[in-house]
């Protein structure tokens, strides 16, 4: 099976190899109708590509001795039976207007794209006969795809052109590992290990794609500093803090954020977006930016202007999407310190933030959250990023202006769910959020003082589930001096 290791193959080539196979290891077929709109839109915006590349396709090469020499496919089994779903329905479309009159043969003129759908009608019949789906999941959603990509290819916009481009321009790179403990290995360490646990890296590869070409020279730097950053840390500031403010802002639940979730942080290219006009602020923001900072001028006055990122903003693929990664990446590590196992009681509590002075009550929030004895516990590190989420979001929003009172506010409004539960789960926590949302107010506010109307009730000790023993705990003390406990 030298033939095709280490080669670039077309989607024709790859769907016409007689001995594909689905392994029995491998995870059901989950890809989503929002994963065929992803792909359609691909072949639109590449379409005018001598080529495009959709990733690689990994095989074992096994030798069965009821069926054979196989192709197994160890990596790329979504991307390729979406593939040939899309074959398949084409080669219907096909069957139904060779059934009609002679009028009604309309769809297919080019004589030869006829002849590669036809050449691989066999194949494909053949890989359906002989393939045992391991999952009623892949069999359901195999048939609720295949019923999408039958509505998507009869549309007039999905032509003979596209489907020459499809055919014999799209392209996948091929591997065939001989060895089984090799594919094994490979299978483990793609997914045993979780591609899904780190969906960044999925976002760093698509915004790659999404550079300008003539911002070539920039890739490295990007890819650099990104490369720099701890992966764990790469993966707390999306999950924990930009995935969950977006959602929280919009009132959707921010529970996970997987592989399916990535799309949130996927935006406009504006080298290949229309002139609508929701895109136009954008297309004047960024070019003036990069205008104004290659400027002679700033070789005097040594001025840069940064791009003005706003957490649920539109991003703009490409380049500033790293930018605005690093940018938050900073303005969390401001936010939210990473708090010494054991704290020093006797240090002086933070007297400034963004340069502002905080009050001595705000000052006494930050210290209590950064060494009150709880704070370890999984529910209050629940709490501890409703917090931080709403803080991060207000000095995106307004700045620094109110700083003091915004911290109190979000202090009052995070940590009443830690006094009044026994136990905070990852659920109570989102659903609190999304009953008393208070991300979504801060992005409905003009003016810092428009959160000042958020009600936030008083609690009594009634109230208090989080203390048995009815002591009064640093959380329960802060309250009461705010005048928040009675």
């Amino acid at each position: 099976m030298e033939s095709i290791n280490n080669q670039v193959l077309s989607i024709r080539e790859l769907l016409a190899l007689e001995q594909l196979a689905i392994p029995s290891y491998q995870r059901p077929y989950r890809w989503s109708i929002r994963n065929i709109a992803d792909l359609f839109t691909d072949l639109v915006t590449h379409q005018s590509k001598s080529a495009y590349r959709l990733g690689s396709v990994v095989f074992h090469h096994c030798k069965d001795n009821d069926e054979g020499e196989k192709l197994d496919i160890v990596d790329g089994q979504q991307r390729t039976l979406t593939l040939m779903l899309t074959v398949k329905a084409l080669i219907s479309v096909l069957d139904e207007e060779s059934c009609a009159g002679n009028e009604q043969k309309t769809r297919f003129q080019r004589q030869d794209i006829r002849k590669q759908l036809e050449e691989l009608r066999e194949p494909i019949l053949a890989f359906m006969q002989r393939q045992c789906l391991f999952s009623s999941d892949s069999e359901l959603n195999l048939r609720r795809n295949y019923l999408e990509l039958r509505r998507l290819v009869v549309r007039p916009d999905f032509d003979e052109q596209r489907i020459d481009f499809l055919l014999n321009r799209c392209q996948v790179v091929s591997f065939v590992l001989e060895d089984i403990s090799e594919a094994f290995q490979f299978f483990d360490s793609q997914n045993a290990r979780g591609r899904d646990l780190v969906p960044h890296d999925l976002l760093k590869a698509f915004h790659l794609r999404e550079f300008a070409e003539h911002e070539a020279s920039l890739k490295a730097k990007a890819v650099a500093h990104w490369e720099s950053l701890p992966s764990d840390g790469l993966a707390n500031l999306f999950a924990l803090y930009l995935y969950r403010v977006r959602q929280w802002a919009e009132g959707r639940s921010a529970r996970y954020f997987g592989k399916g979730e990535v799309g949130l942080f996927k935006g406009v290219n504006l080298d290949r977006a229309g002139h609508f006009p929701y895109v136009e602020s954008l297309r004047i923001t960024h070019h003036f930016v990069d205008e104004y900072n290659s400027q002679y001028q700033r070789k005097i006055d040594g001025q840069h202007m940064a791009f003005p990122f706003h957490l649920d903003q539109m991003i703009i693929n490409g380049r500033r999407f790293f930018e605005m990664a690093e940018y938050y990446q900073k303005k969390v590590a401001i936010l939210v310190p990473e708090v010494a196992e054991e704290v020093n009681s006797s240090r002086v509590p933070t007297a400034m933030l963004f340069g502002e002075v905080l009050t001595p009550m705000a000052c006494n929030v930050l210290s209590t959250l950064g060494s009150y004895d709880r704070r370890h516990r999984t529910g209050d590190r629940y709490v501890r990023a409703m917090f931080d989420c709403a803080l991060i979001f207000y000095t995106d929003k307004f700045g620094s202006q109110g700083l003091s009172r915004a911290i109190e506010k979000c202090f009052i409004w995070a940590y009443r769910c830690r006094i009044r539960q026994q136990v905070v789960q990852l659920a109570t926590m989102d659903n609190y959020v999304l009953e008393h949302n208070l991300i979504r107010a801060i992005r409905d506010a003009r003016q810092p003082d428009d959160l000042h109307s958020f009600p936030l009730p008083s609690m009594s000790s009634q109230e208090n589930k989080n203390n048995r023993n009815g002591d009064e705990d640093e959380l329960v003390r802060l309250f009461r001096e705010m005048k928040y406990y009675v």
